[in-house]
């Protein structure tokens, strides 16, 4: 890339020097001394009074599994040490070693802080892969299974004056089929799976609750009304506690709403918005929300928020987002990183990625085979990024006996990430085969039973399950890596022309449902050892040229309500991103802007062919 392109990217950025600030955390965060990700986890649930406990542990790989006979829950000095939050396949955690490593263990110590004394105290973890035994001064607080949700413990009981001795042991069998796995590899990081990530991967830190606190709450904005609607659960059953919720727009208090808090979870208020701004695409307004337990004048807890006043709805073909047409134009994003593998340097390159995509013109992700870390989200919602949630599926066998884990864990994804006003869209499942339909199933009900207010895709890319009608179809789409942009626009002219006609070998129809290609492009780059979809074109022109080809065949196509372009980065040995893996830009971005930006047919005409038909005999509603 010439000087003169890489400084119109920085421009284009809206800050300077933000590509270099990224990588720079990439070789600053791991010195000695330095707490890494030292910002609070979550954003959306703040409480003042935590601690962070990521930085320098003690570490061992249990080879022989025999960690628990040699003690090691207690008093007993590990092996290695290593930065957490980074898992020890990563560089960033001082350890890199990518071999397989089923059992690991890890130990620290911390003091309470003074501000925690007299409080209930919970320890977080963002995320620990897969199997996880916490003990806290030799005894078991307990135990957790999954390997990409937040889970807490209360250890008030357990703690003792003076130092508190925290040791963690973690069961990873990657390749056994028993566990959900996404891109990690179950062999070598080779094809389109890479290094695989053991451990903890997340933040860990306490956090200090009143005797009764506000443990968790949903927020539904409701746009007609200008208001939103709360449910919060409140832990601890003490008498005379009333629930407070205030919102504020710019630091000005615009509505509250207050409700007994009897202990239990079903307590409900409406705050009714004196300001009404919406949060969009291009204009995130996020208002402030506090939730405030009290008793009298006594502030027995609290917890600060935000959320956006934003809607999205299906209307025939159109996924509207506050009643509008907006193409999504999304790029897949693995949230891979060179040095941390499943974990990003800094708070700074989460909010670097989205700001790189942006700036090729790129309105939101597909966050593919990962569930991203709330802090992304936060970064997603702050900068007006549309994002679709996503499950690591991949690697699992889907035998019944395994299910357990499996819903579990994405209950907790929808629960963790439901307030995002960022977030537009679910989709548990990625390229499946017929066997996983009973499971899809049971996912698809439990997502629209707990979040009503998204769309739901129950697999993404080729195996939809018409031949299992319990929970109806609400929106399509379809993976294609066409090189030829001629080819590419008239299968997709044809699909909506022709609905009775299946494409390709995949026996996929039009349905008359909102429908998006996403999963396109792969045009490789600076290929090497590595590849991309096709062949790749033999000079930067070229790549241009195919690039706005088959981008150009799907923003023409006014039946199609967004794409998803693979991919934003290099991953390892895949290198069809239109940045490299340490994230320097391949490309003219302005130029990428210009090409991907441009206005859609599905915005400025809107859909032609005709929606779904209703059905009155089915019993589930379309």
């Amino acid at each position: 890339m010439s000087r003169g392109c890489f400084h119109r990217f920085i421009r284009l950025q809206g800050f300077s020097g933000v590509l270099a600030l990224a990588l720079l955390a990439f070789a600053a965060v791991g010195s000695r001394g330095d707490v890494p990700r030292p910002e609070h986890p979550r954003p959306d649930a703040y409480r003042p009074n935590w601690l962070t406990l990521n930085g320098r542990w003690q570490f061992e790989i249990d080879k022989d599994n025999d960690g628990l006979s040699r003690g090691l829950t207690s008093g007993k000095d590990l092996a290695a040490t290593i930065l957490v939050p980074f898992c020890p396949e990563s560089r960033l955690s001082g350890i890199g070693n990518t071999d397989f490593m089923k059992h690991v263990w890890y130990r620290r110590s911390f003091e309470l802080p003074e501000a925690m004394h007299e409080k209930r105290i919970l320890l977080h973890f963002g995320a620990v892969d897969y199997q996880v035994w916490v003990y806290l001064n030799g005894q078991l607080v307990g135990q957790h299974i999954g390997g990409c949700v937040p889970f807490v413990f209360e250890i008030t009981r357990f703690l003792r004056p003076g130092s508190n001795e925290l040791v963690v042991r973690v069961f990873d069998d990657a390749a056994s089929g028993r566990q959900p796995t996404g891109k990690q590899t179950h062999t070598v990081s080779e094809g389109c799976v890479y290094t695989r990530t053991t451990g903890i991967w997340q933040p860990v830190w306490l956090e200090a609750v009143g005797q009764s606190y506000v443990k968790d709450f949903s927020i539904v904005p409701d746009v007609e009304h200008g208001r939103v609607l709360i449910n919060a659960t409140v832990d601890g059953r003490q008498s005379g506690l009333r629930l407070l919720a205030q919102a504020f727009a710019e630091g000005r208090l615009v509505g509250s709403d207050s409700t007994a808090a009897t202990g239990w979870h079903n307590h409900s208020l409406v705050v009714n918005l004196r300001e009404r701004r919406l949060w969009e695409p291009k204009n995130p307004f996020l208002y402030d929300l506090t939730l405030t337990l009290g008793r009298g004048k006594e502030q027995v807890d609290q917890v600060q928020s935000y959320f956006g006043l934003r809607q999205v709805t299906i209307d025939g073909r159109c996924i509207l987002i506050n009643g509008k047409r907006v193409f999504q134009r999304l790029i897949l994003d693995q949230g891979f990183y060179p040095e941390g593998i499943w974990t990003a340097p800094t708070d700074a390159a989460l909010k670097h990625d989205i700001q790189m995509s942006m700036a090729a013109g790129f309105n939101g992700a597909r966050l593919h085979q990962k569930v991203f870390e709330p802090r992304f989200l936060y970064w997603a919602d702050k900068l007006g990024y549309l994002v679709w949630g996503e499950f690591s599926d991949w690697g699992f066998n889907y035998q019944p006996k395994d299910y357990a884990p499996w819903i579990h864990q994405w209950r907790d994804v929808l629960l963790r990430d439901r307030n995002h006003p960022a977030l537009i869209g679910w989709c548990p499942f990625n390229e499946t085969d017929k066997k996983a339909g009973e499971l899809q199933q049971i996912i698809l009900g439990m997502t629209r039973a707990i979040d009503p207010t998204r769309p739901s895709l129950e697999t993404s890319g080729y195996t939809h399950t018409v031949s299992l009608p319990v929970v109806a179809d609400e929106v399509r789409d379809m993976h294609d890596y066409e090189q030829d942009p001629k080819v590419l626009h008239s299968r997709w002219e044809g699909f909506f022309a022709h609905p009775e006609q299946a494409i390709t070998d995949h026996k996929i129809r039009d349905s008359g449902l909102p429908f998006m290609v996403s999963e396109f492009g792969g045009i490789g780059w600076e290929i090497g050892k590595g590849w991309g979809y096709g062949k790749a074109p033999e000079t930067l022109d070229k790549f241009y040229a195919r690039y706005q080809g088959l981008v150009d065949a799907l923003l023409d196509n006014p039946n199609l309500f967004g794409f998803c372009y693979t991919q934003l980065t290099d991953v390892e040995q895949e290198h069809n991103g239109l940045y490299f893996y340490d994230r320097r830009p391949k490309f003219d971005v302005e130029r990428l802007h210009a090409i991907t930006a441009r206005p859609a047919a599905y915005e400025t005409t809107g859909p032609t062919a005709p929606p779904r038909a209703p059905n009155p005999g089915s019993h589930a509603a379309p």
